[in-house]
């Protein structure tokens, strides 16, 4: 890291662990910090204001997320932007988990599950001003939690364990950063929510794999 201060310095009352993990992990996501460039602990420490402690432990939490990598005996690095092999080999994934999930959910379609979708949808209901991570990321974690939910009223562990792993929404963020693409995510989770709500197996399917492919070739566009 160098240049300017990017970091704030946390206030006393503030969870220090989390507090710390958000502002690097919105410095990576807002790609203030370069691509494959290493970190500074002591840097970061001083910035905001905490001692290395809790900025290490931030570092593992990330390193969890894959948005950065331990370098034996030097520290950490940020990872590198997904490749476009990456993301398709991720969208691969994506579509042979979520399609079928989706039909199994519209079967299993409750009044208490109209609920929860109900109620996640309206956690979002439209999309950002700006493009800016501290803008994206309360779309990217609806999205994040509308597709493990979705996942979860399935009902195959294996698979939300499967997905979850993939930390897909954080990477395809970093891809995202700068380009709008709320309204059209948006206008997309509705029709899924609107077949499961419908009891439809094939509509949700074919809404889930929409979305998907949408989504790939959007990112695949820019790479």
């Amino acid at each position: 890291m160098t240049g300017g201060r990017r970091l704030e310095a946390l206030p006393s009352r503030q969870v220090l662990a989390d507090g710390v993990h958000e502002q690097i992990r919105a410095l990576i996501m807002n790609d203030g910090i370069a691509p494959g460039a290493r970190m500074n602990i002591d840097e970061i420490a001083r910035e905001l204001g905490v001692s290395g402690t809790p900025v290490r432990e931030a570092l593992a939490r990330l390193e969890s997320e894959e948005l950065v990598s331990r370098l034996p005996l030097r520290g950490y690095r940020v990872t590198e932007l997904l490749s476009r092999k990456e993301v398709d080999d991720m969208y691969a994934l994506r579509l042979l988990l979520e399609p079928p999930s989706a039909a199994l959910a519209a079967a299993a379609m409750s009044d208490a599950n109209v609920a929860l979708l109900q109620a996640e949808l309206a956690t979002c209901p439209a999309a950002p001003a700006e493009d800016a991570y501290r803008d994206y990321k309360a779309l990217t974690a609806h999205d994040q939690r509308l597709h493990e939910l979705i996942l979860r009223l399935a009902g195959n562990a294996a698979v939300e364990q499967a997905f979850a792993r993939t930390h897909c929404h954080l990477h395809f963020f970093r891809l995202n950063y700068n380009q709008p693409f709320g309204e059209q995510t948006i206008t997309e989770h509705r029709v899924i929510v609107d077949a499961l709500i419908a009891g439809s197996p094939a509509g949700a399917r074919q809404a889930m794999t929409g979305h998907l492919e949408v989504a790939r070739d959007r990112l695949l566009d820019r790479l």
